[in-house]
């Protein structure tokens, strides 16, 4: 599965597959291996990295998670892949909803015209057999979907365009 995190920020992207030992973790331009975390509870564990473990300590505020490790605290971002593919595009007060991956569409629940609040179900994309959910990011009306159901396209293609509303 793609994620991506903030650290310090400066944006990572990685890929974390589930293996029977822990996950295979490949980081997009650099690292890749195997992980694991043993969660000891109350915030502690061990975290092994290509077979070296480390005693850890962590903390999970939202989409913050706080690590201790070797005398030294680091703070990751969770950055939701769905929310950070929505980016404004200049002033115009337009907001596009891309593909986090390449996939077809399942189902569309919206029509040009409709008002839409933040976390509105837009349409419904199926990739790798896993159906996920496109929601709207912000409030604002549907100006354009790019898309039918049936389409396929590649990640970070436009999928529905909103302007804000009036």
């Amino acid at each position: 599965m793609f994620h991506k995190f903030d650290l310090g920020g400066v944006m990572h992207e990685l890929w974390l597959a589930s293996t029977v030992n822990g996950y295979y973790l490949r980081i997009v331009d650099g690292w890749s291996g195997t992980v694991a975390l043993a969660d000891e509870g109350t915030g502690r564990g061990s975290l092994t990295v290509a077979g070296t473990s480390e005693a850890v300590a962590f903390a999970v505020d939202g989409d913050v998670i706080h690590i201790h490790m070797r005398g030294r605290t680091r703070s990751l971002r969770y950055v939701d892949p769905l929310r950070a593919l929505a980016s404004v595009e200049g002033d115009d007060g337009h907001n596009v909803a891309r593909a986090p991956m390449p996939g077809t569409v399942v189902a569309l629940k919206v029509v040009p015209g409709d008002a839409v609040t933040a976390g509105t179900v837009l349409m419904v994309i199926e990739s790798m057999k896993l159906e996920t959910q496109i929601r709207a990011s912000q409030d604002g009306i549907v100006e354009r979907l790019h898309v039918k159901d049936g389409d396929s396209f590649d990640r970070d293609a436009i999928l529905v365009t909103l302007s804000q509303g009036n």
